[in-house]
């Protein structure tokens, strides 16, 4: 039992580090997932969305303390209980996820690794068993340095979270795990293989024969019956190949412009998933970004998801005369943790990311 303890102690030590670390990486976006589980279509909680940044930098470093706490031995009864308590939760909620196929990705490692639902399930409920054997023995959890050490790296731990955390809302992740990370090529990032394996989708056929009702199930061929159609239904059975970009685009007026900007050699986009929520520093920013990009040769443009009277309004109100084009909420999330950000794009292919703190940093 003394050694099963010890084996389960790393084990879930280490994992829940380096999960939390890379969460911590990118508290925004796991808030953004959050939010997902949050919505009137998951948990129907919407309550809580407006502290979901809050709620995700307390969890995530949650995660990371008791991590560093389970393998140092520091205060072993707080940290089995509460390590019982939050993969408890995390097993309900990817359970939940997974059986009523409510969120397809649950943010367990961020952007570094993708899991489906019943991965993500299949991993807390292997969590779950070691937490036990922990809790279980638990008389084996003894301090791996005296008092004084083991003290002074809990609140080492501490202190690395919280500045971890306040660094990368100020900026961006240390490390950028997205299709959209600097040096990426956003047009080969939207490409296809054309061996690329293809969707396949189960159909199931409703006919009302004779006054029955009658299914027939196939993959998407019309069915040969005597009867009156009544419906369809489809089922995903493999997505098949997703390219690593998917939901991106630059339109305007209905029109796609998305080959056009991102065959351009000097263009700096600023995105702003919400005109509505973008914060106001980094707004007044703008119209000085607005005239040196220019003086330099580049083209600029603005990405966001509202509309037109609200870009208007916006320009007006910070006396820009760049012009805003549309695209999808959720895409501009995940282009860059800022509200709003700079990108500079040449040919397709991203060159610099900076939150609007750094505007000093942008080299043109």
């Amino acid at each position: 039992m003394k050694y099963l303890v010890a084996l389960s102690r790393i084990f879930v030590g280490v994992l829940f580090i380096i999960s939390g670390l890379i969460k911590l990486n990118d508290p925004l976006g796991f808030s953004y997932k959050l939010q997902e589980y949050f919505s009137p279509e998951v948990l129907n909680i919407p309550g809580l969305i407006p502290y979901a940044l809050m709620i995700s930098v307390l969890v995530v470093t949650l995660e990371v303390i008791l991590g560093v706490f389970l393998l140092i031995g520091y205060k072993p009864k707080f940290t089995i209980w509460s390590l019982l308590g939050l993969i408890i939760f995390f097993t309900f909620l990817t359970f939940y996820s997974a059986y009523f196929d409510m969120v397809r990705d649950c943010g367990c490692f961020g952007d570094a690794l993708k899991l489906t639902p019943w991965e993500s399930f299949t991993k807390d409920l292997i969590l779950l068993v070691l937490i036990v054997v922990i809790f279980l023995g638990k008389q084996y959890i003894t301090p791996v340095f005296r008092p004084l050490p083991t003290t002074i790296l809990a609140l080492l731990s501490f202190v690395f979270c919280f500045w971890l955390g306040y660094h990368v809302l100020i900026h961006l992740p240390v490390v950028d795990f997205r299709a959209y990370k600097i040096g990426a090529d956003i047009k080969e990032g939207m490409s296809v293989p054309d061996d690329a394996p293809k969707p396949v989708v189960e159909y199931t056929w409703k006919f009302d024969v004779n006054g029955e009702e009658k299914e027939i199930t196939n993959f998407g061929e019309y069915p040969d019956v005597d009867g009156k159609f009544v419906g369809a239904e489809t089922k995903v059975i493999d997505a098949g190949y997703e390219p690593p970009i998917y939901d991106f685009s630059i339109e305007a007026d209905g029109e796609d412009l998305t080959d056009h900007f991102l065959s351009q050699d000097k263009l700096i986009v600023v995105v702003s998933y919400s005109l509505e929520k973008i914060e106001s520093g980094g707004a007044a920013k703008l119209k000085a970004l607005q005239e040196s990009v220019r003086s330099e040769g580049y083209t600029i443009i603005g990405l966001t998801s509202s509309g037109e009277a609200k870009k208007k309004q916006f320009n007006l109100k910070y006396d820009l005369d760049f012009d805003w084009y549309l695209c999808d909420e959720k895409a501009l999330k995940t282009v860059i943790r800022a509200n709003p950000g700079i990108l500079e794009l040449s040919k397709g292919v991203v060159k610099q990311k900076l939150n609007w703190h750094d505007l000093d940093d942008l080299k043109l």
